[in-house]
């Protein structure tokens, strides 16, 4: 691995870890294992490398939400999505930018993460759509509203599995959502 690739590695487990205010490039370069002299061939500073490393750990989160465009039912890709192994006491890596007060005041950081979200959202209202299309959900839903609960509660079941110091309350939270579409699942033949 490049001494660049340790820096951007290290700068995404920090700003999981700590978030990008409390993360000085100091740390990033002890955990790294590289000197200074590394990190500043490679970036010009903490912001530039946090703008790589965010942009590497938001092409991640859009790529799982791609299990929303794959194969199967709308319905089945939804559940299998939702379903994902997701490390509830560690938090989401994505929305824990959201609560770092530099991250949100900073344009370029903040657009990034919301990108990522939205490019979720995107999926999940396709996805949303095409199960009501083809009868899996009923047509008194609307993709927009549906996607966006679907995530807050994935985001809900973070906060309450970091509050509880344990990964329950993140299954349970999962548990819920799987079961909300099952009961809105329509019993109609469908052609999904």
């Amino acid at each position: 691995m490049s001494s660049r690739d340790q820096l951007t590695g290290a700068m995404a487990e920090l700003l999981w870890e700590r978030g990008y205010a409390a993360t000085s490039p100091r740390d990033v370069m002890a955990r790294a294992g590289v000197g200074q002299g590394s990190m500043y061939h490679h970036f010009s500073g903490k912001h530039e490398l946090a703008v790589e490393a965010l942009s590497a750990v938001t092409g991640d989160l859009t790529d799982e939400s791609s299990l929303l465009d794959g194969d199967g039912s709308p319905l089945e890709r939804m559940k299998r999505y939702l379903t994902l192994p997701r490390p509830g006491t560690r938090g989401c890596r994505v929305g824990r930018m959201t609560q770092d007060p530099q991250v949100v005041a900073d344009a370029e950081l903040i657009t990034i993460v919301a990108g990522a979200f939205e490019t979720m959202l995107g999926r999940w209202e396709r996805a949303i759509a095409e199960a009501i299309a083809c009868g899996e959900l009923p047509a008194s839903i609307v993709p927009a509203d549906l996607a966006r609960t679907l995530a807050a509660i994935i985001q809900g079941g973070y906060v309450l599995a970091r509050a509880k110091g344990e990964q329950s309350p993140m299954d349970a939270a999962i548990r819920g959502a799987v079961s909300l579409l099952d009961a809105a699942h329509t019993t109609v033949d469908t052609d999904c």
